[in-house]
């Protein structure tokens, strides 16, 4: 499985819209493997603010007795075969119909107001990053794309999956103050791509720097970069 399989079989699962079968499928990996439970837990946090910002709504009262009625008048309505025991199979084989059809209905219904509202979600927190940093590494390849926000949030996107040393993790980097010192933006502890916040920084501006390190596992002893860089660079305004 590619990692953008993986990646939408995660995301399909904690939205509640994958089958028994997927869910099972990805519990027993994650079991397994710390790297995707860490996927999930982050796939999880993610979609949160979901659940603080969607009302249940209730299926209206008496529905489903309304249409098993319904149901249940057309059956009575049709002419008696003769053989007793086909009508009840076929009672039975349209009561069973029914609850599949109940069970698609409500998983679907699901599904699409779940899938509006994540698509809502995520369009109304979209917005334009301040600057824009492509990091670089030794050999002059790039390794990650930096957006830097209005609100101090850093998205930190991996072009390469990075062989990070055992008991290490990668350590983000600026310098707000060309003369000041690197300030920690916060850690990749799974070599993954990620948004990264904090609060008391000035607005990124063009010309800032940007690196990530490697540093000992729960980051830098010193605060300060002390690891091999794995790549830098200085950012840009993008073109509005």
């Amino acid at each position: 499985m590619t990692d953008r399989a993986l990646d939408l079989l995660i995301d399909e699962v904690v939205l509640g819209l994958a089958d028994e079968g997927a869910v099972a499928r990805l519990e027993a990996l994650a079991a397994r493997d710390p790297d995707i439970a860490a996927r999930m837990e982050q796939a999880r946090q993610r979609f949160a603010p979901l659940d603080e910002t969607a009302d249940e709504l209730p299926l209206p009262d008496g529905l489903w007795e309304r249409v098993q009625a319904q149901i249940d008048t057309s059956a009575t309505s049709k002419p008696a075969r003769p053989s007793a025991p086909d009508n009840v199979v076929e009672f039975a084989t349209l009561r069973g119909a029914l609850n599949r059809w109940r069970g698609a209905a409500l998983g679907g219904m699901a599904a699409a107001i779940l899938l509006a509202c994540v698509l809502g979600w995520s369009m109304m927190n979209t917005s334009q990053p301040l600057v824009v940093a492509v990091l670089l590494d030794t050999q002059g390849e790039p390794i990650a794309l930096i957006e830097g926000g209005p609100d101090n949030t850093t998205r930190v996107t991996l072009l390469e999956r990075p062989d990070v040393p055992s008991n290490q993790v990668m350590q983000v980097w600026t310098k707000p103050d060309a003369d000041g010192p690197p300030v920690s933006l916060g850690l990749l502890n799974t070599a993954r791509s990620r948004v990264l916040s904090v609060k008391g920084l000035p607005e990124p501006h063009p010309r800032q720097l940007y690196e990530i390190t490697f540093e000992p596992d729960g980051g830098s002893p010193t605060n300060l970069p002390t690891g091999p860089i794995l790549g830098k660079g200085l950012a840009k305004a993008p073109v509005t």
